[in-house]
Parts: C-alpha cells; sequence; structure tokens
C-alpha cells in the first residue's frame, strides 16, 4: 500500500455489514429507549423503508459505494427535514441512538472515535431551531 493511499471510514468499519448492523441497532435504540421518545415520534411506525435509505445515506457518505445518490440526488439532508423541528434535545436524542450502536458495532475504537465527530457534526448541521 502506497501512502498516498486512502483507507475510507466505510473500509475502516468493516464495510456492508457494519453499516447495515450500525443503522439496525440504532433504530432498535430509537424504537425502544425512553429518551429517544422525542425523535421516534418523527417517524413511520414501520422503521423498514427509512433504515433502508439510512443504509444507503451512510454507505455512501462513509466512502462506501453509491447507494443514495443515484436513487435519491443529492442528500440535501437539512431541506429534507425541514418538517421537523430539530433542536439540541432532538440532536441529543439521535445522537444517544448512534452513540450506543456505534459501541455495539464499531470494533475499531480509532475508527468509531473518528465516525463519532462526524456524525456529532452532522448532527449539528441539522437544528433548526434553538
Amino acid at each position: 500500500m502506497h501512502s498516498t493511499d486512502v483507507t475510507t471510514m466505510f473500509e475502516r468499519i468493516g464495510g456492508s455489514a457494519t453499516i447495515d448492523a450500525l443503522v439496525d441497532r440504532f433504530y432498535d435504540r430509537m424504537d425502544t429507549l425512553p429518551e429517544a421518545q422525542i425523535i421516534r415520534a418523527m417517524h413511520a411506525d414501520d422503521l423498514g423503508l427509512i433504515r433502508d435509505v439510512l443504509k444507503r445515506y451512510l454507505t455512501e457518505w462513509t466512502g462506501g459505494p453509491r447507494l443514495y445518490t443515484p436513487e435519491k440526488g443529492h442528500p440535501r439532508l437539512r431541506q429534507r427535514h425541514i418538517g421537523f423541528a430539530i433542536g439540541d434535545a432532538e440532536r441529543n436524542a439521535w445522537m444517544v441512538c448512534m452513540r450506543g450502536a456505534l459501541e455495539e458495532t464499531v470494533v475499531d475504537t480509532i475508527a468509531r472515535q473518528d465516525l463519532d465527530r462526524a456524525l456529532s457534526g452532522l448532527a449539528d448541521w441539522m437544528r433548526n431551531r434553538q
């Protein structure tokens, strides 16, 4: 491997299998944790469709295959979520679910910390109210 080769986050965390497990654990937590009720209420009863969308998005976002953009177009995450009031409480509930899922699924500590930092930034950016 040359020093110019860049390993993607997708590869660092273990690829599709890890993304699938991460998203499944994330939504399992959202479905069951009392502190996640605030964001669970924003989702449809059936989480199947959104699980698939998040798997596709995170696969592409972490540097894996382009599974999201060809089907959905540019993510425009803030625009897609503008109908939902997202403040600190919602951001924090989302991160509680995501951090727990990361702990359970991403074995590499450094990769997990890096991904946590990136996802925290994404969650911060999604806030659209105080």
